[in-house]
């Protein structure tokens, strides 16, 4: 029988014909992408138009990539406007421009969501498109708290669907090669990883009760979190630092990808235990209200150990480099980021020092590149059958897990042992934060 990747393919090779008959006759390009691959094309639609979305440009308009961009969403007006604007310096097309992404995943032509809201929208957005049949790219943190990490990994299973968490290191050509290395014994028995960043943000504004911006549909941005009042500043960005209705402070923010690193270098999965050290150390009277300064340790089985530094506001280079990780082994180290790796020796003797020319952001506001250009064309093969997935979301929810683990202790104020198995804690005045209140039936229930 012919598969339906041999008739895509035959219909390619038909096309071809087709597009060369009617060159002459003018047909534009925009027709001729049409006909090609229709079969397989993925209509994709784009939730949260912030500072992730320059890294979509270029997988989205690749020719390779086959999608539609079908549409654009964002609870700012002026956030779609520019976004339409930006994108139509790629695409050839003219995506719709809405504001709730209920309606947005209600069209049952959207084959995809990506989904790069505000971190209290992504576990609910998510669950919500995967019960319509979508598959789902989702911007880390993938969940809020513990309790959306396990509803997300189940909703993926139960419609099973395809859902990647923008860890998008996971694609990094240089670091998929030393990781492997290590694996293979190249350092010995890797047994420590250091994961940090290190950045140096300034004063944020104390929040003050104000009329909602112009265009801001509030109440749609809260979604999932409690209603309240609109506070300057809030909806762009300084969500991240002000409480817990919307953020996961710098853990979730950033420490996410290098605390994934050192998982995957070292072959871990569920912690046996977390400790934490962490405050608020810099513009004591400004509007930040969670930790700026965190030191996690994570003890696992075999004697291994993850330390997360995350220092959001002392830009002291302790490392050398804003973000990365070092992996410690009985043979050697590795020290790897987002544009290189270096090998060296049990004398600290520098055996390799690979630079990958990579272009992908660091600390700086904003994002995209080559790494995420490449994880998101992995999606995209990954529901065509092409491709394994290389952060499938019940893997990569594990690393999240961690994240979730040091904001529970930071908040409970002392460190807890975990079932290496579940991924469960027994500690009752820590799972008071396990899950979080919710605006009534926002609940993310698969």
């Amino acid at each position: 029988m012919t598969t339906r990747r041999d008739f895509i393919s035959k219909t390619i090779l038909g096309s071809t014909a087709i597009i060369a008959g009617n060159s002459a006759m003018g047909m534009a390009a925009s027709s001729y992408r049409r006909i090609i691959g229709s079969n397989d094309r993925l209509n994709v639609a784009i939730a949260g138009l912030g500072r992730r979305l320059g890294g979509y440009y270029e997988p989205v308009a690749l020719d390779s990539s086959n999608v539609r961009l079908t549409y654009l969403c964002d609870v700012m007006k002026s956030q779609r406007e520019k976004a339409l604007a930006e994108f139509s310096k790629h695409i050839d097309h003219k995506p719709k421009l809405e504001n709730d992404i209920r309606k947005v995943i209600d069209d049952k032509e959207v084959d995809v969501l990506i989904n790069a809201t505000p971190d209290h929208w992504h576990a609910p957005g998510s669950v919500m498109a995967l019960k319509a049949g979508k598959n789902v790219y989702v911007e880390k943190p993938c969940s809020h708290n513990m309790w959306e990490n396990e509803q997300l990994v189940e909703a993926a299973r139960k419609y099973n669907k395809v859902v990647q968490m923008g860890n998008q290191q996971r694609s990094s050509d240089h670091t998929i090669e030393i990781i492997k290395e290590i694996h293979n014994g190249v350092i010995g028995k890797p047994y420590k990883a250091v994961a940090f960043y290190t950045n140096s943000r300034g004063e944020v504004p104390v929040q003050q009760k104000t009329p909602v911006p112009q265009g801001l549909d509030w109440n749609l941005f809260q979604g999932p979190a409690p209603r309240r009042e609109y506070t300057q500043e809030t909806w762009d960005y300084n969500w991240h630092w002000y409480g817990w209705d919307y953020g996961t402070a710098e853990a979730g923010n950033n420490g996410t990808h290098e605390i994934d690193v050192a998982r995957w270098a070292l072959g871990v999965n569920f912690p046996k235990h977390v400790q934490v050290e962490a405050n608020k150390r810099h513009f004591l009277n400004d509007g930040w209200e969670m930790y700026d300064t965190m030191e996690a340790t994570f003890k696992f089985a075999d004697d291994k150990v993850i330390q997360w530094d995350g220092k959001s506001r002392n830009g002291y280079d302790t490392y050398g480099g804003g973000r990365g990780t070092i992996i410690y082994g009985s043979e050697g180290s590795v020290f790897v980021d987002r544009e290189k790796y270096i090998l060296t020796d049990r004398n600290g003797k520098i055996v390799r020092n690979t630079n990958s020319q990579s272009e992908e952001a660091g600390t700086a506001l904003g994002g995209g590149g080559d790494m995420t250009t490449a994880h998101m064309v992995n999606f995209f093969d990954a529901i065509r059958g092409k491709a394994d997935l290389t952060a499938p979301i019940d893997d990569a929810s594990i690393s999240m897990a961690m994240v979730h683990y040091a904001n529970m202790a930071y908040r409970a104020g002392n460190g807890f042992s975990v079932d290496e198995n579940t991924g469960r804690i027994s500690d009752e005045k820590v799972n008071k934060f396990w899950s979080r209140e919710y605006e009534p039936g926002w609940e993310p229930k698969i």
